[in-house]
């Protein structure tokens, strides 16, 4: 049997730079690239829900997107996640609990033991072996960004409190957290996260995916 795979997750509030991150390490550590929500036919369904602006009106109450949120992430680690950690591969998510824990938890004011208790829950216990977090500044998120999803369509404030929720995620667990700053160039900071995960995870499988 081969040692099972790392899984790597990439988090930060929209427009720190993270998709682009997640894309070049994953091609450098040769893992399996992801992404939440939509990474399944049902979760490309509830993103559509959860973040078209003209697909339902009015938008789901913040608990009912938690509960959407957690549904997407269920299937994703029974139908992508899970199998290709036991296959031994790595996977490279662009988003994952943490952005659920930030969003849903400090941005909508939801957080608690019951929102963590979700959160485990839709996983069925697989946790990220290293989060990501790049950071930067709101604005300057916001000025990278071109169009607006329903989550990006909230504002600065509502920014601000998810970018501290990540930074509480950080405080709390430090030693499952990488972070960095989204402002540096794009090569460096690829650069520096495929070798902090090199120096924390081990060296990636060979045959890679």
């Amino acid at each position: 049997m081969p040692a099972r795979g790392r899984l790597i997750a990439f988090e930060g509030i929209d427009g720190c730079g993270k998709s682009t991150q997640a894309k070049a390490v994953a091609a450098a550590l040769g893992a399996l690239l992801t992404h939440e929500p939509g990474a399944t036919p049902l979760g490309a369904r509830l993103r559509r829900l959860l973040l078209d602006p003209d697909a339902e009106s009015p938008p789901p109450t913040p608990r009912a997107e938690t509960l959407l949120m957690a549904a997407d992430r269920a299937e994703h680690v029974a139908r992508v996640i899970e199998p290709a950690l036991a296959s031994g591969a790595w996977v490279v998510t662009d988003r994952y609990s943490g952005s659920t824990i930030a969003y849903q938890g400090y941005g909508r004011g939801l957080g608690g033991e019951g929102l963590a208790e979700v959160v485990a829950w839709a996983t069925a216990g697989v946790e990220a072996d290293l989060s990501v977090f790049v950071d930067v500044p709101v604005e300057v998120a916001a000025a990278r960004r071109r169009g607006a999803d329903r989550m990006e369509r909230l504002g600065p404030e509502f920014a601000a409190r998810v970018r501290e929720g990540f930074a509480a995620q950080v405080a709390a667990d430090p030693a499952r957290w990488l972070v960095v700053d989204g402002n540096r160039e794009v090569d460096a900071i690829t650069a520096h996260i495929v070798e902090a995960v090199r120096a924390q995870l081990g060296p990636e499988p060979e045959h890679g995916r």
